[in-house]
């Protein structure tokens, strides 16, 4: 699918579909788009239309280069397709300076949210670098809307963890399910405010030829500026990393104890038993010359030692504070 949008003045307008006339938008964005699609772009633009494959490609050459006046830069970028779900994709951005191409094959959100900002607030979208930035800081404020939600998210979970109904494996079962869920969720942060990291700091480094000639100074001091944001973004992923890990041991840490607490249940039981066993067994034995078999209360009288050596036993780990 493609779609276009043009400046009128200071605010973004999105074009017509399907566009007639690809060299007027200021912002070509391709989601999915078809070998036609890609055909049309290449023939109406002169440019190639990094493959699905090509935008795969983990190495740090195969994510940013240049070809033919064209930046081309990768990042991994998050999209929400409903609440309970996060979805990472490369996301290529073809930087000219009078226009920015976008390709991708999911649906992240901060493009739709930036596209609809745009077009209600006045903001700077003349040229293909200012609308890169734009959309740079959409993508950046969603990043840290998502781990704001995670952190609460977390919180949430501690208290659960600490919270949970002894006895039951159930709800701890359910816990370690939502802890593995929140280390996905966490890897796929992160790992987007790297790849968005490393494309924004090659813009400005000092040896970046290809940058600079797109670039102004305000523009360099804006890039900066969300460098910034995304180092103390980074910062807040690893603790919640770390977090995460806390979680998971104390999780561990607590079936254990409970499992120790059942365990130490059933060595009571069968220390409390084990005296009235062999007393039980001894008088069991079918030995002719056994004195209390022929006297009047030694049914009772081993009855009553039997109950007497299991009351003991009770007694004393009551009393050790071991049951």
């Amino acid at each position: 699918m493609i779609r276009t949008y043009h400046c009128s003045g200071l605010r973004l307008r999105p074009g017509e579909t399907p566009p007639t006339d690809l060299r007027q938008p200021v912002w070509i964005d391709l989601e999915a788009p078809s070998a036609a699609e890609e055909a049309r772009i290449e023939a109406a633009l002169g440019i190639e239309v990094p493959t699905r494959e090509d935008m795969q490609e983990i190495e740090p050459s195969s994510r940013i280069w240049k070809e033919e006046g064209i930046l081309y830069l990768t990042a991994q970028i998050l999209a929400t397709p409903d609440p309970k779900s996060l979805e990472i994709g490369p996301v290529t951005f073809m930087l000219q300076p009078e226009r920015l191409i976008t390709v991708h094959y999911h649906r992240p959100g901060s493009f739709a949210f930036f596209a609809d900002w745009a077009g209600h607030h006045d903001t700077p979208c003349s040229t293909g670098v200012t609308a890169f930035l734009g959309l740079m800081e959409a993508v950046v404020d969603r990043l840290a809307d998502i781990l704001e939600s995670e952190a609460r998210s977390h919180e949430q979970l501690t208290r659960s963890i600490f919270e949970s109904r002894q006895g039951s494996g159930d709800d701890l079962s359910g816990v370690i399910r939502l802890i593995g869920r929140a280390e996905d969720r966490n890897g796929k942060i992160n790992e987007s405010l790297a790849t968005v990291q490393r494309i924004l700091a090659y813009l400005v480094t000092p040896g970046a030829s290809a940058a600079k000639a797109l670039l102004q100074g305000q523009q360099r001091d804006q890039l900066k500026s969300l460098i910034q944001d995304l180092r103390s973004l980074r910062e807040v992923a690893r603790v919640q990393s770390e977090k995460i890990r806390f979680q998971l041991d104390a999780t561990l840490g607590v079936i254990n104890i409970r499992q120790a607490d059942i365990i130490k249940i059933f060595s009571v039981v069968a220390f409390v038993f084990l005296p009235p066993t062999l007393i039980a067994s001894i008088y069991g034995m079918n030995f002719e010359h056994m004195p209390e078999l022929s006297w009047r209360w030694g049914y009772p009288a081993a009855l009553g030692l039997m109950l007497t050596s299991a009351i003991v036993p009770w007694a004393l780990f009551r009393w050790k504070k071991w049951l």
